[in-house]
């Protein structure tokens, strides 16, 4: 199994309480961290507004990390879980994304999608398109991407968008242009999008779910004929890992007083029972018994997320010295 992790960014306000003069030490450390240890890749969202609510707290933006992140890295991949297709006209995207795996020596994963957090996409002048116009943005969004880092230019005359000759260069380092990531599990059009488009996926990652997104991913490569073995299947996980079950259940009470010091006592109860349990949260054994299980089911790249990471690095410590050697 091969494992990426989150860099706190602010978005799950997971930079709350740290003075914003220190947020970049704090992130640039974390990266650091990730390349000289046992990770594939980090990651960031997409976002502009703070979750479960909209807060003053600073959310740092996606791709100004992935350049800053490229540029004092070496090793680790750079990905974005997920860009959200119409924040950004999709030709100046592909645009953006190539200059940054120049930066970068060319690491840099595209995690792409229609998006959904309404209230941000409001608040800053987007509207919000119904989900069929947001899903068709994303389908001829690819397509110029796609065009744009094979050939180094786009053309599309689509209802969406429109761009004519659109020069795109420096191509991309990576043969083939950028990786896509199609982010979401949308049966009938985000799956149909990924089985046309997609080196990766990144859905559903409970079991149940993993199994029918994987059979309907499957149905929809068959009929575009696509080879649905050469797309890699992600899903992402929140962290809460611990030796024994008292530091497990000490994790969630980290949780409870972080989160309603940050967003309220409502805000901190209902994140805890969101996020406290799921395939990556229990003791030692636990965890790496569910992602086995995962692993059967065709799941092979985990997207992990520490709630506590810009705080306390010992859970992410405790993962890497005893799951990733069990499943890597």
């Amino acid at each position: 199994m091969r494992f990426g992790h989150f860099v706190p960014q602010g978005w799950r306000l997971d930079l709350a309480g740290i003075d914003p003069a220190e947020h970049w030490r704090t992130m640039s450390a974390l990266a650091l961290r990730a390349d000289a240890g046992p990770w594939e890749s980090i990651w960031v969202y997409d976002h502009f507004h703070t979750v479960p609510v909209p807060t003053d707290d600073a959310t740092h933006e996606a791709w100004t990390l992935m350049s800053a992140f490229g540029a004092i890295t070496q090793r680790v991949r750079l990905g974005q879980m997920c860009t959200c297709m119409a924040y950004r006209n999709p030709a100046y995207l592909a645009k953006v994304a190539a200059t940054v795996d120049h930066v970068s020596g060319g690491r840099v994963e595209m995690g792409i999608g229609a998006g959904w957090y309404e209230h941000e996409w409001r608040a800053y002048g987007y509207g919000f398109p119904s989900a069929g116009d947001r899903l068709r943005a994303l389908d001829e969004g690819v397509q110029i991407m796609s065009q744009a880092w094979r050939t180094g230019s786009a053309t599309l005359d689509g209802r969406i968008y429109q761009v004519d000759g659109a020069i795109v260069r420096p191509l991309p380092l990576q043969e083939n242009g950028i990786p896509l990531w199609i982010a979401g599990g949308g049966e009938k059009v985000t799956l149909k999008i990924a089985a046309k488009y997609a080196q990766y996926t990144n859905f559903d990652g409970t079991p149940e779910g993993f199994a029918q997104k994987s059979e309907l991913l499957a149905a929809h490569c068959a009929d575009v004929g696509t080879d649905y073995g050469a797309i890699v299947r992600s899903a992402n996980y929140n962290v809460l890992i611990g030796r024994d079950e008292k530091e497990v259940e000490d994790r969630k009470a980290w949780m409870v007083d972080h989160y309603t010091k940050a967003a309220g006592a409502e805000q901190g109860s209902t994140i805890v029972s969101r996020y406290g349990s799921g395939q990556a949260v229990g003791t030692v054994e636990q965890v790496i018994e569910n992602l086995t299980k995962m692993q059967g089911l065709g799941m092979t790249y985990a997207i992990l997320n520490f709630p506590e990471l810009a705080y306390d690095t010992s859970g992410i410590e405790l993962f890497e010295q005893q799951v990733i050697p069990a499943l890597g």
